[in-house]
Order: C-alpha cells, then sequence, then structure tokens
C-alpha cells in the first residue's frame, strides 16, 4: 500500500531558520513526531471530556449515610 502524505509550510523567522540550519537534526521526522503526539493528546483530551458527559449522564444519587449505617448494623 502506497502511504498518501501532503505538504504542510510553515513561516520561520529567520534566525530561527539558521539555528536550525547549524543543529544536525531530521527536522521533518522532529516535527512530524511532534505533531503525531500532540494530536494524539487532543484526541485522547476529547475522549476524556466525551466519557465526562456520558459518566455525568448516567449518575445514580444515593445517600451514602444509609449505605453506611447500614453497613454498620450487619
Amino acid at each position: 500500500m502506497i502511504a498518501v502524505s501532503s505538504t504542510y509550510t510553515i513561516r520561520l523567522p529567520e534566525d530561527l531558520r539558521e539555528k536550525m540550519k547549524r543543529a544536525n537534526a531530521d527536522w521533518g521526522e522532529e516535527i512530524r513526531s511532534f505533531i503525531e503526539e500532540r494530536v494524539r493528546c487532543l484526541e485522547l483530551a476529547e475522549l476524556i471530556e466525551e466519557i465526562g458527559v456520558r459518566a455525568s449522564e448516567r449518575k445514580l444519587v444515593v445517600d451514602s449515610t444509609s449505605l453506611i449505617r447500614e453497613d454498620r448494623e450487619r
């Protein structure tokens, strides 16, 4: 299977670009890895929010004092 990709262009300050040239790094891979991790974090945050909403819809109201009293009486 052939991987489909696209190009994303950004503007950088010239001084940052010069520092990047001096650093020995694979900037394409660095940026791809950062974006992948950031997307995973955002997806996870969205999932947690969705779970929170679903959980709030299922909450049961229970008087814990009666449960504790019942347990102590046993």
